[in-house]
């Protein structure tokens, strides 16, 4: 047996002794990322206090939510590549100085061109922040780490709601907007996890983005993980708005109760990711595919404050488990040295619909 061979196989299959590490391994980028996630959400029920302090429309204040999804979208190829020439360890002290620097940005800001500069650029830090928690996850091919990472991308983004409307309610609107600051809590384990910074032998010339779109079923798992953000991203937006019009509660109770529906369903999630092998591809894509569909219905039309609340938490299902079954799906036909792009195209498209989603929620409400 080769060493290359040996490694692989202690990371695949963990003795016991090393248990309680591989569990630290799984856990860590989750714990990195769900801070980064909340940078999505946040916003969400302090946009009304944005307005009035920057002296702008609502729908103005909008763009600081949609900003985030544009920068973690444009961010993610951008450092993807870093952590080619790097590494993990490269992107991951990258993204920590993004983070301070957009916050610092948003937190001097008296207008709303300096607030959402901040906000694009801390945006790029929270994409550096995903990048490298599933490059990390990554190293497990067995895809449960994945999951696990989505599951923690899915709880800040649902938590993201109350916490965003509660440090606003204590203090003041922008403090919602800084919440993804909070990944630094575990940066230094994170750092140690990926192992030191330098250049990767080998990875500056070979991996190409058309040789990764043109692995089998990328395409296909791409395109089904972008409908899916882009609904969960929209009723994150809009749901909470839709509830709060149906009972009269204030925001922080309406935060509250979206965040405990959308985190139900996001741990929910793992029974789905553990049950995908069973179902077998066709069937849970279209368990997937038609949550999703059910998820915005509910959401959208139906006039009853619980069922707005089960399609957060459907959504926020279909969303959660699409992001770690698909995961492996859009990567299992690729070689090593184009996993880690592929990966990082795979969350682009995730991004893509937390940039399109609040979007497109804005312009339905504005419309009506």
């Amino acid at each position: 047996m080769t060493t290359r061979t040996r490694s692989l196989t202690r990371a695949v299959a963990p003795t016991a002794a090393s248990a309680p590490a591989a569990r630290g391994a799984a856990l860590l980028p989750a714990l990195f990322v769900a801070p980064a996630s909340m940078g999505v959400s946040g916003p969400s029920l302090a946009l009304s206090d944005a307005a009035r302090a920057l002296g702008v429309s609502a729908g103005s204040a909008a763009w600081l939510m949609t900003v985030f999804g544009i920068g973690m979208a444009v961010g993610t190829p951008l450092l993807s590549a870093t952590a080619g020439r790097r590494g993990p360890g490269g992107i991951v002290r990258a993204a920590g100085a993004l983070l301070v620097l957009g916050a610092a940005l948003v937190l001097a800001a008296g207008s709303l061109p300096l607030a959402v500069a901040g906000r694009a650029v801390e945006a790029v830090g929270a994409a550096g922040v995903t990048v490298a928690a599933f490059q990390l996850a990554g190293r497990d091919r067995s895809g449960r780490t994945s999951g696990i990472v989505a599951i923690g991308s899915a709880f800040g983004g649902t938590l993201g709601l109350f916490a965003g409307a509660a440090v606003a309610r204590a203090a003041g609107w922008q403090a919602a907007l800084v919440l993804p600051l909070l990944s630094l809590l575990v940066l230094l384990p994170v750092l140690r996890l990926a192992g030191p910074a330098g250049p990767r032998t080998g990875a500056a010339g070979g991996a190409r983005p058309l040789g990764v779109l043109r692995a089998p079923g990328f395409l296909a798992a791409a395109g089904l993980m972008l409908a899916l953000s882009t609904v969960n991203f929209a009723l994150l937006y809009g749901a909470p708005r839709r509830f709060s019009a149906l009972t009269g509660w204030s925001p922080v109770q309406t935060g509250a109760v979206a965040a405990l529906a959308a985190l139900t369903g996001a741990l929910l999630s793992w029974r789905l990711i553990r049950l995908a092998p069973r179902l077998g591809t066709r069937r849970t894509r279209a368990l997937l595919a038609g949550g999703s569909t059910a998820a915005l219905l509910l959401a959208a039309l139906a006039p009853w404050p619980v069922a707005v609340l089960l399609g957060s938490g459907l959504s926020a299902l279909a969303t959660a488990g699409g992001q770690g079954i698909l995961t492996g799906a859009a990567t299992r036909g690729l070689d090593e040295e184009r996993r880690g792009l592929g990966i990082g195209l795979f969350n682009l498209a995730f991004l893509a619909g937390v940039a399109i989603g609040p979007a497109l929620a804005a312009a339905a409400t504005s419309a009506a």
